[in-house]
């Protein structure tokens, strides 16, 4: 049951990185938030490993390097405080995934962020 819900969770991520793809424009997207961190979907499910694996903690610190902008920041807050409950995202994993993969996050971690703050 665990498997077929990650994979569902990450057939949706997918799905939402390839709508985003054609996107004619520089700004972040949420797609491209979500595509960033498939690599981090058992981890931050709490379905995988104690620790994220390295492709998670790439794709962790250059979503954090394109999310440099206010309105990028906010983006990503609002796709993360959305998405993440509805793909079974553990708020304690996602609190780990800084200090576990050595970054100086410039976003929140706290799924009740107000996302107008930030």
């Amino acid at each position: 049951m665990v498997k077929k819900s990650i994979a569902w969770a990450l057939s949706v991520l997918t799905l939402l990185v390839f709508a985003c793809i054609a996107r004619p424009t520089d700004a972040i997207s949420c797609g491209d938030a979500v595509g960033a961190l498939i690599p981090c979907g058992s981890f931050l499910m709490g379905g995988g490993a104690p620790r994220p694996s390295a492709q998670c903690c790439q794709g962790a610190q250059s979503l954090n390097k394109l999310a440099t902008s206010p309105v990028d920041r906010r983006t990503v807050c609002e796709c993360f405080v959305k998405s993440g409950p509805s793909f079974g995202v553990k708020p304690e994993r996602v609190k780990l995934l800084p200090s576990l993969c050595k970054l100086k996050l410039a976003l929140p971690v706290n799924p009740k962020t107000d996302c107008k703050i930030v």
